[in-house]
């Protein structure tokens, strides 16, 4: 629990001090969340998994939580391929 939260500031802090500017930072959505009971009857909310195995292991893992679709998550539309045909001369 003290590792996640040192990693989480470490995080926090590079994030802060990185010098991106506003038009090239990116946030990534990932389709499932990891919500962990934090106590006291508060959930965390942690959507960084693109897969339910990989959430689970998180919420197995002694966190006391369950893994859910992320309610924000959109996925990008199929871009289909047009086929060309090439005439025999």
């Amino acid at each position: 629990m003290i590792m996640r939260l040192v990693l989480a500031s470490a995080a926090l802090a590079a994030a802060l001090f990185c010098n991106i500017p506003a038009g090239q930072a990116q946030i990534v959505v990932k389709p499932w969340c990891a919500m962990v009971n934090t106590g006291f009857g508060n959930l965390s909310e942690l959507c960084d998994y693109n897969t339910f195995e990989e959430c689970r292991p998180n919420v197995i893992a002694g966190n006391r939580g369950f893994c859910t679709e992320n309610p924000r998550y959109k996925p990008e539309p199929v871009k289909h391929r047009t086929r060309r045909h090439v005439r025999a001369h």
